[in-house]
């Protein structure tokens, strides 16, 4: 058998996370390019990610350069399986005692948007683009993420077609609304073994009752969020909305709930917050029936919207009778909904790290291969922060142990936790790519080894040659 050709070593800790995808790249400059593009991704986000900035060159005729031109071919012509790629990164983390999914978890789904421009890229369109909170032209996709109270980490990625792309349009056989691609994601994360209690999702999902029967069609758990406005049929003169069930609730005070009951909700810093739970028993909602509605806030007497879910599960509450019929879901009292939905606000975090620190829509290729390739790429990035993080020697002290941790806030964004409707502030993201924003010792990301990430970046500037010429 003919040996396989040696490549350059990547700089660090990254030649070992490296190494366990090489069988997956038959050439030599594939397992090259693999390397040199996650080093690119992993440099501090002060540097963009766009093809010429991970090639390290000029950004318009440096485009034609061999070093550029190598990475687009690697993206967008080379043989390499992407799908290969994030089986292989999903064994690494579930082989990882550090990152192994436990059935205390959830599956998050998501969507979000990347403005795009022009009409050639795969999947553009003008369409509803959450980063951006409106419509425009750009490119749409749907994602899930595992998340429990130690770790996150993305597990699969679709990219929505708008309509106009297919021949006979939403008739197309091939046309997948974004409800029926999270069904498909939720069937993938199956696929790959992936224990969750409940699959957690904002309101665009929880208003679909197709959505919902598709998850109790697998027999498996979630907990959706509702609009404030949800409402079902009802007499006129009887309640027919949650806010209404909410006002209804009797709450004067803390000593005089009424309804309410209190819940205490912990954060990954240590610190807990007293937050109070509704189980709704109005309409089609109640412990008994087949989906439970539940009101969770801060202040039951003002509702506050930043700080209110309206929730709906099919989680059978403990000693219902649902929870004693054979081959039930996991019974769920009113602190375990609220655990877990709380875990979606992870996908948020998520967001600022992939986007914000791993160039997530800072592709330039245009075809469906080379875009699903430059996502799995992000998401090896995103998992070696976590691979690092559990072969770190164990008396590594990080620079901020010891310092005063800020609290973590709940904030989720309007109708219960969906993406914030943020501009950018022009402020460069967080380097931290690891369980959240606020640093702590178990924190880990590319920032703490830029100088090896960019020694080769650095040998092979123009800058450095003439210099060296001079």
């Amino acid at each position: 058998m003919t040996q396989r050709r040696a490549v350059a070593p990547a700089p660090g800790p990254l030649e070992d996370y490296a190494v366990h995808f090489d069988v997956l790249f038959s050439q030599a400059n594939q397992r090259h390019a693999f390397r040199q593009y996650l080093e690119g991704l992993l440099i501090p986000a002060e540097r963009n990610k766009t093809l010429t900035a991970l090639a390290n060159v000029e950004p318009i005729l440096g485009a034609q350069s061999p070093e550029a031109q190598s990475l687009q071919w690697f993206l967008s012509e080379s043989t390499w399986d992407p799908d290969a790629v994030n089986r292989r990164r999903l064994e690494l983390l579930t082989t990882d005692p550090l990152t192994a999914p436990t059935a205390a978890g959830v599956l998050v789904i998501d969507e979000h948007g990347d403005r795009k421009w022009g009409n050639h890229t795969a999947h553009v369109g003008r369409q509803y683009l959450a980063t951006i909170g409106k419509v425009d032209n750009g490119v749409v996709s749907v994602t899930s993420l595992w998340a429990d109270e130690r770790v996150y980490y993305p597990l699969h990625v679709k990219p929505y077609t708008p309509a106009h792309h297919f021949a006979r349009g939403k008739s197309d056989p091939h046309f997948r609304t974004k409800l029926k691609l999270a069904l498909e994601l939720v069937d993938a994360a199956t696929e790959a073994r992936m224990p969750f209690r409940a699959v957690v999702a904002d309101s665009f999902y929880g208003e679909d009752e197709e959505f919902k029967r598709g998850l109790r069609e697998r027999n498996r758990g979630y907990v959706l969020a509702l609009k404030p406005s949800h409402s079902w049929w009802h007499q006129e003169d009887e309640v027919g909305a949650l806010w209404q069930v909410a006002e209804a609730a009797g709450w004067k005070d803390a000593k005089s709930p009424g309804q309410w009951v209190r819940v205490v909700r912990p954060f990954r810093d240590g610190h807990t917050e007293d937050w109070w739970a509704l189980e709704v028993q109005a309409g089609p909602y109640g412990p008994d029936r087949a989906q439970r509605a539940v009101v969770v806030t801060t202040n039951p007497k003002t509702l506050p919207n930043l700080s209110t879910w309206y929730l709906v599960t099919n989680l059978p509450a403990p000693g219902s009778t649902r929870a004693a019929e054979e081959g039930a879901l996991p019974a769920a009292d009113l602190a375990e909904i609220v655990r877990l939905y709380g875990l979606r606000m992870w996908v948020e975090q998520s967001y600022k790290q992939t986007k914000g620190a791993l160039g997530w829509s800072q592709y330039q290729v245009r075809s469906d291969l080379a875009i699903r390739r430059h996502w799995q790429l992000v998401c090896c990035a995103f998992s070696f922060c976590w691979y690092h993080q559990s072969r770190a020697p164990s008396g590594t002290v990080s620079a901020t142990e010891g310092a005063e941790q800020p609290a973590e806030a709940p904030s989720p964004a309007p109708e219960a936790g969906r993406e914030k409707n943020q501009r950018p502030t022009g402020r460069p993201a967080s380097s931290v790519v690891a369980r959240g924003a606020a640093p702590c010792p178990d924190v880990v990301g590319a920032v703490d080894h830029a100088v090896a990430l960019l020694a080769r970046v650095v040998e092979r500037a123009p800058t450095s040659r003439a210099a060296t010429a001079a």
